[in-house]
């Protein structure tokens, strides 16, 4: 129904949310708690009639990221109490999930996720087979070897938990208009300003797209890209079963590509199959309110026949109905929050996957707080919609590889997997010559990168474990050989910026923490933070002229760099960024040879005394003109050329030739992370991010704190010097070999949780297994603090003991070792 208040739709608003889902009324709800009464939510047809009445409702928590578990679990807190609060039933119910787990690499996953759930904070019970069966007492269990337990998971009815938040944003003043259409959003000066719609036009500050499914097409209006299509996702609802009770838990039997939910006596049962079949791909009907598919049995049969060897009474069981109900997927199986790095003030929270209801009541919470902030209340880059790039705009292509995302659902989630489907896609110049050398490449933000190289007789290809995996050995040896010797490696992915302009100085001192107002050739490495002092961007900046800056980034935060540095130059400074990143590819040159085979090939003296570490100098390189950069982040004299694409494969042909006499060799970007974990380099969304300040990561260094120059975050940063940190980023390493860390590993101090490790890996030189994790104390963190613990890493359940180091674990003058 329309708004209570009044059916007249209002000429103005601050906040205008399109979409009447549960992602749309949990941030309308969120909003009118913060006190933003003049917000109005607009839905074209009634509330819940899109995907929301459909969905299966089922609400886990646990992901393999603390922050989107953090934000789940808000979703619990929130559900449990929404009902007393609006006296609108939600249909709750906390009865905790199972999840079974039928052969050991399954229980080994289960084992690291249960470890997972403990550094978050999360309880999470490992039972036997015959312990989940008494929870659950419906399923065989001949093929389960272990199972676990979330005491807090739990169930909701989505229309009724929709129409409860609704209610609650409603006695905040939130107006609610359904049977409303938006027919335009319209634009000025690159920023919202206005919707109009079916019943009038509303002049409004910001707009929050919440349109599931109809996202893409409805962002694409105004030029926003929204990577997600739609997947027909079906669950069976059965007759009432003897023996099923009101407090079943939840069921996810990924082995079987198949979850359980307790209906009114019966069950709801559904699965990811492996062969999803896309919808709507030339566009959507008309009206497709309350709308479902036809059923589709033939398709359903291959999870019913799983489901049968769990679950023997569906075989007599009275079927009430099979629902075929479109739901929206993402590329990578994440769902979609943030402002919109086309338009300012747009908006967007969609693509859920079909886990909108577990997540709907936190993606509202952090949604409306990043409307209103213009930041989220904290780092949700897993789900933030500058994690997508160029590639990503073609629908075509988003289709391909978020059907391979939907049928790996419920399959095991190895570490180092990788996408198979659209690929290649963006190719370095040299991707057809690194192939032919063995070369098995990964894939970022659409990016082809060598990953590793095989030996002769040896297949490029990952073969996926939970031990060590078959590149072990061939990384070990890049490894060392870029420690003894002298390696290449393609970095042609990175992101690669210009800022222009008069003022560009100015802005980048603005934006910077660290002092970029140096000469010309003059080459820093800097965070750019927010104003909690958090760290949003990790970048090298080369001042090329007076004018003129060359900004260096990740391959996987083009979108989100370009998107923070454009939206912090002062409206009244003349600086423009662009983005040059398919101008340039990149050889970086690593090793103690390397001055050896680059000056064999250039005639500019490439000595220390003329080309000091941290500078850039413009070279000539096998007949081209080459951007040199002295700096590594593998801890060895080197190089990083950027090089004109079309001059690429030459300069690449005369490193090999020049170094063949010094034993040079390719290397990927595992040898990159093994090395840059011995030396101690952090890495962004992992070891540093928006929630981490450079003091509490160990990076002071790199902030001109004790320069007189005002820069964004700094007055924080000199707030917690005075207060002193609560965490402190440290390394850890365990001597057994056997043990292998990936990352979100327990840290326990004096047999106390303080901490996870934000990533893990192996050294080659120093022969360990190596982490970075946060040690956290409420009461402060300080070297002595850190000095004076014990220290343990939990790994798959087992806790195994663990040093502590502060600095580099790689000393150069260590003997080399040789795999």
């Amino acid at each position: 129904m329309t708004d209570s208040k009044s059916d007249t739709l209002p000429k103005d608003a601050r906040i205008v949310i399109v979409g009447g889902g549960i992602v749309g009324t949990s941030t309308a709800y969120h909003l009118g708690k913060m006190g933003y009464s003049d917000t109005i939510l607009i839905e074209r047809g009634k509330l819940t009639s899109g995907t929301t009445f459909h969905a299966a409702g089922l609400v886990g928590q646990l992901r393999s990221n603390a922050n989107i578990t953090q934000l789940l679990g808000y979703s619990v807190d929130l559900y449990k109490n929404l009902e007393k609060e609006t006296e609108q039933a939600t249909g709750w119910k906390m009865n905790g999930g199972l999840r079974l787990a039928c052969n050991q690499e399954r229980w080994t996953e289960v084992k690291r996720q249960a470890t997972t759930a403990h550094s978050f904070g999360l309880d999470m019970q490992l039972l036997t087979p015959k312990e989940a069966q008494e929870l659950w007492p419906m399923m065989t269990i001949d093929d389960v070897v272990g199972a676990a337990f979330l005491p807090t998971d739990g169930q909701a009815n989505p229309s009724d938990i929709t129409l409860s938040l609704a209610k609650g944003a409603r006695m905040n003043g939130v107006s609610i208009f359904e049977d409303t259409e938006v027919l335009d959003v319209e634009v000025e000066n690159g920023k919202v300003v206005a919707v109009v719609t079916s019943k009038g036009r509303i002049a409004c500050d910001k707009v929050v797209n919440c349109c599931g499914q109809w996202a893409r097409q409805e962002a694409k209006k105004v030029g926003v890209n929204v990577p997600l299509v739609s997947v027909e996702h079906q669950f069976m609802i059965t007759e009432k079963i003897e023996g099923i009770t009101p407090d079943l838990p939840t069921l996810r039997d990924p082995d079987r590509l198949t979850y359980y939910k307790e209906d009114v006596g019966g069950l709801v049962m559904g699965g990811y199959e492996p062969n999803g079949i896309p919808w709507a791909t030339k566009g959507f009907p008309e009206k497709f309110h309350f709308s479902l598919l036809d059923s589709n049995w033939d398709h359903f049969e291959q999870l019913m026949e799983l489901a049968l060897g769990r679950v023997p009474a569906l075989e007599t069981a009275g079927v009430r109905e099979l629902i075929n109900g479109p739901e929206s997927f993402t590329p990578d199986g994440n769902f979609i929050l943030g402002e919109a790095p086309e338009l300012k003030n747009y908006f967007v929270g969609a693509g859920f996957n079909a886990f909108g209801i577990a997540a709907g009541g936190g993606a509202g919470m952090a949604l409306a707080e990043w409307v209103v902030n213009g930041e989220p209340p904290y780092d949700l880059w897993p789900v933030d919609i500058r994690r997508f790039g160029r590639a990503h705009f073609d629908t075509d292509w988003v289709r391909k590889r978020t059907l391979e995302a939907y049928g790996k659902h419920y399959t095991m989630a190895w570490p180092f997997e990788e996408h198979s489907s659209g690929r290649p896609n963006r190719k370095s110049p040299l991707y057809d010559v690194l192939k032919k050398q063995g070369a098995c490449f990964g894939e970022k933000l659409g990016w082809e990168r060598p990953n590793w190289f095989a030996g002769e007789g040896q297949e490029a290809k990952d073969i996926y474990s939970f031990e060590r995996q078959n590149w072990f050995k061939n990384v070990g040896e890049e490894h060392c050989l870029t420690r003894s010797n002298v390696t290449v490696f393609d970095q042609s992915s990175f992101a690669k910026f210009k800022l222009i302009g008069p003022d560009a100085e100015e802005a980048l001192s603005w934006i910077c923490a660290n002092d970029v107002a140096k000469k010309t050739g003059a080459l820093i490495y800097t965070q750019m933070l927010n104003d909690r002092g958090g760290i949003e961007c990790d970048l090298t900046v080369v001042r090329v002229s007076e004018n003129e800056f060359y900004i260096v980034t990740g391959t996987g935060y083009a979108t989100h760099d370009f998107d923070w540095i454009s939206k912090n130059i002062p409206t009244d400074l003349n600086a423009q960024l662009v983005d040059v990143t398919s101008g340039y590819s990149v050889l970086s040159v690593m090793g103690p040879d390397a001055r050896n085979v680059l000056q064999k090939i250039s005639s500019d003296d490439l000595s220390n005394e003329n080309f000091a570490f941290g500078t850039m100098q413009t070279i000539g390189v096998a007949g081209a003109p080459v951007m040199a950069l002295r700096v590594t982040y593998v801890g060895e004299l080197g190089w990083e050329l950027h090089i004109p694409t079309e001059f690429a494969i030459n300069v690449y042909q005369a490193l090999m030739s020049a170094g063949e006499e010094y034993g040079i060799g390719n290397a990927g970007y595992r040898a990159i992370e093994s090395l840059r974990l011995e030396k101690g380099y952090r890495a962004w969304s992992s070891d540093i991010g928006p929630d981490h300040t450079p003091l509490e990561a160990g990076m002071a260094w790199a902030c001109k704190l004790k320069k007189n120059i005002d820069f964004k975050g700094r007055k924080a940063l000199e707030t917690q010097r005075e207060e002193g940190i609560k965490k402190s980023l440290c390394c850890f390493t365990i001597d057994d070999v056997d043990v292998i860390l990936l990352g979100r590993e327990t840290i326990y101090r004096n047999g106390e949780r303080v901490g996870w490790l934000t990533s893990a890996g192996f050294g080659f030189t120093v022969n360990k297994n190596i982490g970075y994790g946060y040690v956290r104390n409420q009461d402060g963190v300080n070297r002595a603090y850190l000095e004076s613990g014990e220290y343990e890493l939990e790994v798959g359940t087992v806790r195994h003991k663990c040093e502590i180091h502060f600095g580099a674990l790689f000393d150069p003058k260590m003997e080399k070792v040789k795999q």
